[in-house]
């Protein structure tokens, strides 16, 4: 009897897999990766919300001591306010200003703005940035008001007249 021989020959398939395929049939999952990917995902699980909470509260504490440091700040410029306040001369300051009180014999001016609203509003006209002549011979007044105080016979006494007002100033010098 003869023996024929088969010869097998190997049949290309329609289409060779590509790379990617053939890593992904690479992968062989065994019992032990099996479990430890479910410690894994069960540690994610566990500790996303614990570590959420951490941040937060680090967080929080951060807040918490930034207000700390601005409260201390704050008491601080109050230790110095208080401080000031213990200063004679501080309050002495404080209560001329506020409460307007003056020392025994001294005279107190207040000086109340009643104009109208309209001369008001004419003061605070903007600046006009050309010369303008003066109304008043202001070095004539000058000069005047030197001359008299200095060659005046009055005593300290007689000075205690009332106030001169502009009106009755000279605008120009007296000739002689």
């Amino acid at each position: 009897m003869a023996r024929t021989r088969r010869r097998t020959v190997p049949v290309a398939l329609a289409e060779a897999p590509s790379a990617s395929a053939n890593w992904v049939r690479g992968i062989r999952f065994s019992g032990f990766s099996l479990l430890m990917m479910g410690l894994v995902l069960l540690a994610v699980v566990i500790l996303a919300p614990t570590l959420h909470l951490l941040i937060a509260q680090r967080q929080a504490i951060s807040d918490l001591q930034a207000s700390v440091a601005h409260e201390r700040d704050k008491v601080s410029s109050v230790k110095a306010e208080r401080a000031r306040w213990n200063d004679p001369s501080y309050v002495r300051s404080q209560v001329r200003d506020r409460l307007y009180y003056v020392m025994p014999g001294e005279t107190s001016y207040l000086i109340i703005d009643d104009r109208a609203a309209s001369a008001k509003a004419a003061e605070k006209a903007p600046v006009s940035k050309s010369i303008q002549t003066t109304r008043t011979d202001w070095l004539a007044t000058l000069f005047n008001s030197a001359m008299t105080a200095g060659l005046t016979d009055a005593t300290p006494s007689q000075l205690d007249a009332p106030p001169v007002t502009p009106s009755s100033i000279p605008t120009t010098p007296a000739k002689k």
